[in-house]
């Protein structure tokens, strides 16, 4: 499946939940889908847990004093 249609099915999931739920929904759904997304990456091996608390100038190992 390509990431166009992963993003049109998101989106159409984010609508009906804005739509029927209300903005509460929305956002749960939003919250809820990113969660599931980083579960996903991790669960592949694409993601580390360190990577979610490491700055974008830190390398593993390479740490500025």
């Amino acid at each position: 499946m390509s990431m166009a249609v992963v993003g049109l099915l998101a989106g159409m999931g984010l609508g009906f939940a804005a739509y029927f739920g209300g903005f509460g929904a929305f956002l749960l759904v939003a919250a809820l889908g990113a969660l599931g997304f980083l579960v996903g990456r991790y669960v592949d091996g694409d993601l580390e847990p360190g990577d979610l608390f490491r700055g974008r100038g830190d390398t593993r190992g390479d740490r500025r004093r």
